[in-house]
């Protein structure tokens, strides 16, 4: 996972994503909008191994595997790009 800073450090934001992903891209750039604090791996620049356990990983929180896949503070899903959703489950 890569790090990007932000004023909400307190939050656990994770985004799993694919580099090509017209829509995770702009799940990030709205997270940059909001100044979120979060992590984020674009899973198809991962190596072979690393893709599976992230996938095992990710079946936790979205079994269709489908992205983005938004993951703030362990237990709230916001799958895909829902700029409402997401500014509503960040507080911002």
């Amino acid at each position: 996972m890569e790090h990007v800073d932000g004023a909400n450090e307190g939050r656990d934001v994770k985004l799993y994503a694919l580099s090509t992903c017209p829509f995770c891209r702009k799940v990030k750039a709205l997270l940059r909008k909001h100044d979120v604090a979060y992590d984020y791996v674009d899973v198809d620049l991962q190596s072979r191994e690393e893709r599976k356990r992230l996938r095992m990983e990710l079946i936790k929180y979205n079994p269709r595997c489908s992205y983005p896949t938004l993951v703030v503070d362990g237990d709230t899903v916001v799958i895909g790009y829902r700029e409402e959703r997401i500014e509503e489950v960040l507080g911002v």
